[in-house]
C-alpha cells in the first residue's frame, strides 16, 4: 500500500540511495567472477518468484506451499518451447506467464473453499506431486522424463568489455533477468498500490466486510492465484534459461518452502522485500555450508531463527521502521 506521501516523490537521501544502488547492480557483473554473476542472476529470478508468492500470501492472505510447482511449469514451458519448437528465449516468458496464470486460476477454485492450513496442505500436495507428474511416461517425450532437458544459453546481442571483463553469456543473462525483474516489480507496484491492492488487503483482513462493500471474493481470490502463479512462472522460465537445464528432481517440495521462507524473511506485503528474501535464500545456505559441512541445515535454521527474532516483520519491516525513526528525528530538529 502506498502512503499518502508516496505521490510527493522520493527525498534526496532516498533518491541518492536508489541511484547508488542502480549503479552498483549495473557495474557488479564486471567486478566479480562468472559464478558470482550466476548467483546474483538467480537472486533476480528468485525475487520475481517471491514477489509472486507475496502477492498471494502477503497481500491476499492465502498461504501457499505449492509455488514451486508453478515455478516448474514455467521452467518446463520455456524449456519445451526452446528445445522442441525453437521459440526465442524472450518469447517464452510471456507464454509461461499465460500458461501459469491459467493453471493458477484453476488452482484458485479449490482455494475458495479452503483457508489457512487447509489451503497450505492442498497446495503442498501439488508441490509434492509435481516431480512425479513431470516423470509421467505419457508426457516423457516433451519433458525428457528423468533425464530432463538440456538447453543452450542465449548469446548476447552485442559484446563489449568493461574493467577487463567481456560481456559473455552469463553477464548478458544477468542484465536480462535484472530488466525483467524491474518490469515485474513495476507491474506489481502499479497493481498493488491502487484499488486492486486495497481490495486484496480488505479480503485478507476483513473478508465479510469486503464482501459487504461489494468486492467479489471468489473472482478476486481466483485472479490473485492466477496473477501470483504468472509471476512465479516467469521466474521459472528465467531460471530454466539461466541454469540451461531442467529436470523433475530440481523442483522438489523444498523449493516451495524455500520461496515461503524468502517471502517471510523479506517481509510480507512488501514489494521490495522480495529482493532481500531472494538474497537470503540464495546466499545464507552457502554461508551455512561454509560454517559447518556436517550440519549445514542446523546452521541455516539458527540463521532463520535469529532473523525472525531480530526482524519479526522481515527485512523490509525493519528498514521501514528505521526510516520512520530517522524521519521523525529530523522533523523534531
Amino acid at each position: 500500500m502506498g502512503s499518502p506521501n508516496s505521490s510527493r516523490g522520493l527525498s534526496r537521501p532516498e533518491l541518492l540511495t536508489w541511484i547508488v544502488g542502480l549503479v552498483a547492480v549495473v557495474l557488479l557483473p564486471f567486478l566479480v567472477k562468472n559464478y558470482v554473476v550466476f548467483q546474483f542472476t538467480l537472486v533476480w529470478v528468485y525475487a520475481i518468484a517471491i514477489l509472486g508468492l507475496n502477492i498471494l500470501t502477503g497481500y491476499n492472505g492465502q498461504i501457499s506451499l505449492g509455488h514451486g510447482a508453478f515455478y516448474a511449469v514455467g521452467a518446463y514451458t520455456a524449456a519445451i518451447l526452446m528445445e522442441l519448437a525453437s521459440v526465442p528465449y524472450w518469447l517464452t516468458l510471456p507464454l509461461a506467464a499465460v500458461i501459469c496464470f491459467a493453471v493458477g486460476f484453476l488452482m484458485g477454485f479449490p482455494a475458495l473453499r479452503l483457508e489457512g492450513h487447509y489451503l497450505a496442505l492442498a497446495t503442498f500436495a501439488l508441490a509434492v506431486a509435481m516431480p512425479q507428474l513431470l516423470k509421467w511416461k505419457m508426457i516423457e517425450g516433451w519433458t525428457g522424463g528423468v533425464q530432463g532437458i538440456v538447453l543452450m544459453k542465449p548469446e548476447p546481442l552485442f559484446t563489449f568489455s568493461l574493467f577487463g571483463q567481456k560481456m559473455n553469456d552469463d553477464r548478458w543473462l544477468y542484465f536480462v533477468c535484472l530488466l525483467v525483474m524491474l518490469l515485474m516489480f513495476w507491474l506489481a507496484r502499479n497493481l498493488l498500490q491502487g484499488r486492486v491492492g486495497r481490495a486484496l488487503i480488505a479480503i485478507r483482513d476483513h473478508p465479510t466486510a469486503a464482501a459487504a462493500m461489494g468486492i467479489n471474493l471468489p473472482v478476486f481470490k481466483s485472479l490473485t492465484f492466477g496473477v501470483s502463479a504468472a509471476f512465479t512462472g516467469v521466474a521459472g522460465a528465467l531460471g530454466a534459461i539461466v541454469v540451461a537445464f531442467v529436470a523433475p528432481d530440481s523442483f522438489i517440495a523444498l523449493l516451495s518452502i524455500t520461496f515461503l521462507v524468502g517471502c517471510v524473511v523479506g517481509g510480507l506485503a512488501s514489494i521490495h522485500g522480495a529482493i532481500f528474501g531472494a538474497l537470503f535464500i540464495q546466499f545464507i545456505p552457502n554461508v551455512a555450508d561454509q560454517i559447518s559441512k556436517s550440519a549445514p541445515w542446523a546452521v541455516y535454521g539458527i540463521f532463520l531463527i535469529v532473523f525472525m527474532y531480530v526482524m519479526p516483520f522481515g527485512v523490509a519491516g525493519l528498514l521501514q521502521k528505521l526510516s520512520y525513526r530517522w524521519k521523525t528525528r529530523n522533523v523534531g530538529r
